[in-house]
């Protein structure tokens, strides 16, 4: 007979988010390069952060549940998911820094967006994504553990950069301001920095905890 744990439905909407985001950050990617606009793309790339962190969170639910259908207890499961956590903040802060390059480049390079209705539709469907992200994540309960509870947070902070990357374009398009648009990436590679120092931080406290 057997006792295998089943999944939890914390592991379940992580689950349902990392593929859900993962289709959208391909789309966003895409048509950012396509359409030169900078603030899409860096918005696609934030969103790919986000497919990291909760991709690692994924996967510490799926390893503590196979460790407990092994009965192993010789492993902290809390410290299992904080690791996984401390590890995407360290990955969080390179995709910012390769952001911050290209929004550079691309300013100095005064590229106008080639497709601003397509750009558009896109960050509109970023924003969307993100909004029914952190839905699905806090669920009825509300986040469980510190890991869940970090994702949800960076889903919100996503959502506030596909803001961001609708009114750059929208400058560009009415106004042909297009400093602002680089200018858009640049500021949500450091909402970026930001999260990643807070989240390192945090989870490496808990880590070196005895």
């Amino acid at each position: 007979m057997s006792n295998n744990i089943e999944r939890s439905s914390q592991e379940k909407r992580t689950a349902f988010v990392v593929i859900f985001a993962f289709c959208v950050m391909i789309a966003e990617v895409i048509v950012g390069l396509s359409s030169h606009s900078m603030a899409l793309f860096a918005d696609g790339v934030h969103m790919g952060s986000h497919v990291l962190v909760i991709g690692l969170n994924w996967a510490a639910y799926i390893l503590v549940r196979r460790l407990k259908n092994k009965g192993t207890t010789h492993y902290d499961t809390e410290k299992i998911l904080n690791l996984s956590a401390f590890t995407s903040g360290i990955l969080l802060i390179l995709m910012a820094i390769f952001i911050i390059v290209e929004a550079v480049e691309r300013f100095t390079a005064e590229r106008e967006i080639l497709n601003y209705e397509l750009a558009l539709i896109t960050a509109g469907i970023g924003l969307v994504a993100n909004t029914i992200s952190a839905s699905v994540l806090h669920g009825h309960d509300g986040t469980t553990d510190y890991n869940s509870h970090a994702a949800y947070l960076h889903v919100l902070s996503d959502a506030l950069t596909e803001i961001g990357a609708i009114i750059g374009i929208l400058c560009a398009m009415f106004w042909h301001i297009t400093w602002i648009d680089s200018a858009v990436a640049v500021i949500s590679a450091l909402v970026v920095l930001r999260w990643a120092k807070r989240l390192l931080w945090d989870t490496g406290r808990s880590l070196t905890k005895a």
